[in-house]
């Protein structure tokens, strides 16, 4: 039954942060806020809202280490694996786009984390450290955003895939409404169940956290990473993931942290926040000298995830 409560519960997730994300983007283009804004703000925080629900009920129930299995996993699985199987399907072409400012800001993230779990356990103060990296990191987006449309380089009236123009105030708020209810039910679950599963196969909930929920709470980017390999959109798929990864580490823990403290085990420590640097710096080379990530590199991105995931449960 744990594994039926893990996915419904993650099922749950997926479909109330679809909604949710729908219907906060068509209530901020009904209040008059352009969609460039509302693409870095309301949809970048309600696809995320998943991880930021597990992460939070997790502490609440007394079992930390999902949270911070769940952020150090989504992001060795967004670039390990969002990525990797993307390129098996159709290359990724990196040199039309200049990501490296996205990419040393997710490093800078990285390095921030790391630093604080090292000086573990996170608290309150190391939570507010990282929401005031989230916040320069949001602020610098937006300024960069009104400069290029002030330069006419993008408009305001951009296509957005989750605005729906027919929708009325009655579906948009049913949408939010919906999506509200869903999201901490579904997080209720899936940490309920993912607990158990640990507890009865004698697995740690850190171990759990970096596998089972983070494959699962990755599956959005994945999908969104997959279509944008498919349509040639390049600046789509790594900006999905630069983006992903640096909201996971400086808003989530940050939330979660102030609800509770964080341990950090020493796994943690000298394993798997390595492996999520190791994994961030293979991007280095799609990002300032253009590679194409390829099928050898999808396969190669792909295998080392499943050697990863052997590793932990071996």
């Amino acid at each position: 039954m744990d594994f039926v409560w893990a996915l419904a519960g993650l099922a749950i997730l997926v479909a109330a942060g679809d909604v949710l994300v729908r219907g906060a983007v068509n209530l901020s283009l009904k209040l008059g806020i352009p969609a460039l804004i509302v693409s870095l703000t309301v949809v970048a925080f309600g696809t995320s809202a998943p991880e930021l629900l597990i992460s939070v009920f997790a502490v609440i129930e007394g079992a930390p280490g999902i949270a911070l299995g769940n952020v150090v996993g989504s992001n060795i699985a967004n670039v390990l694996l969002v990525l990797g199987l993307p390129a098996l399907i159709a290359p990724i072409i990196t040199r039309d786009y200049d990501t490296r400012k996205s990419f040393l800001t997710m490093l800078a993230a990285t390095a921030l984390f790391m630093i604080l779990c090292f000086s573990g356990p996170i608290r309150w103060p190391h939570a507010l450290a990282l929401l005031a990296g989230l916040a320069l990191m949001l602020g610098d987006a937006i300024r960069g955003a009104l400069r290029e449309r002030a330069a006419a380089r993008v408009t305001l009236d951009e296509t957005l895939d989750q605005v729906d123009p027919a929708a009325h105030w009655g579906r948009t708020l049913g949408y939010i409404a919906v999506g509200l209810v869903g999201l901490p039910l579904g997080a209720d679950l899936l940490v309920d169940g993912a607990s158990g599963i640990a507890r009865a196969a004698g697995i740690s909930e850190t171990v759990i956290g970096l596998t089972l929920v983070a494959i699962g709470t990755s599956a959005p980017e994945l999908a969104t990473s997959v279509m944008a390999a498919w349509k040639g959109r390049a600046d789509v798929a790594l900006g999905n993931v630069i983006g992903s990864n640096m909201f996971n580490l400086l808003g989530i823990i940050g939330v979660a942290g102030l609800v509770g403290p964080i341990p950090v085990g020493a796994e943690m420590t000298s394993r798997d926040l390595w492996v999520m640097l190791a994994a961030a710096l293979l991007l280095a080379p799609f990002v300032f000298h253009g590679w194409r990530i390829g099928r050898r590199w999808g396969l190669g991105l792909t295998g080392a995830y499943g050697a990863y995931v052997v590793m932990l449960l071996g």
